[in-house]
């Protein structure tokens, strides 16, 4: 789980200088106006990097921390030594493209946190292992009843619009995890119909 490690320590240090170094935050956070009108397209990559606050890394590095050392396997054994980051920032580009094209004349908005690619991660575990127990603030469930309501969820804020979080991102994120994961091992598919219809909650 080299790589898992690597995008986990990468992520905290550069998070935890941006914290206090706004400098470097306004550098790599998503600004859709320096995308558009400088080329600065590592800011597609460079906002999952920064997060808003201690509570948010935590979440989301908690999050990849765990699933993260499954799919890493996976794709290693697909793509080779490198086919999770491959995954990983893809899943950092891919869920937020949408909302960088809808606020790309906004000087106003401002995206970061790397909860897309983690909504990836997590879903490509979820074709893996659907009835897998896992632990939702101290609630234990499945993890394909967790990725329904996690769907629901993120549907129901991103039609309201309301808060802060980038609901969007993560559903993208959701759907490119599920077809790149798909895209690269067809099979998957039959594993993931076969398991649903022999659920076993361990």
């Amino acid at each position: 789980m080299l790589i898992t490690l690597l995008i986990i320590a990468i992520t905290c240090i550069v998070s935890f200088m941006a914290f206090n170094n706004s400098r470097l935050m306004n550098d790599l956070i998503l600004w859709p106006p320096a995308i558009t009108r400088q080329r600065e397209y590592h800011r597609l990559v460079t906002y999952g990097v920064v997060h808003a606050d201690a509570m948010h890394l935590l979440f989301n590095m908690v999050t990849l921390f765990f699933f993260g050392r499954a799919m890493e396997s996976f794709f290693a054994a697909r793509l080779g030594t490198l086919g999770f980051a491959l995954f990983y920032i893809g899943g950092l580009v891919v869920s937020i493209l949408p909302t960088y094209l809808k606020n790309r004349a906004n000087p106003n908005y401002r995206s970061l946190g790397a909860s897309g690619a983690v909504s990836a991660v997590l879903f490509s575990f979820v074709l893996l292992a659907p009835w897998s127990r896992i632990i939702v603030l101290v609630i234990p469930m499945p993890a394909i009843v967790y990725a329904v309501l996690y769907t629901g969820y993120s549907i129901y804020m991103d039609r309201s619009g309301q808060g802060n979080v980038n609901h969007s991102a993560h559903l993208w994120g959701a759907a490119y995890g599920v077809l790149f994961t798909l895209l690269v091992d067809p099979r998957v598919l039959g594993h993931f119909l076969n398991a649903l219809m022999q659920p076993t909650f361990r």
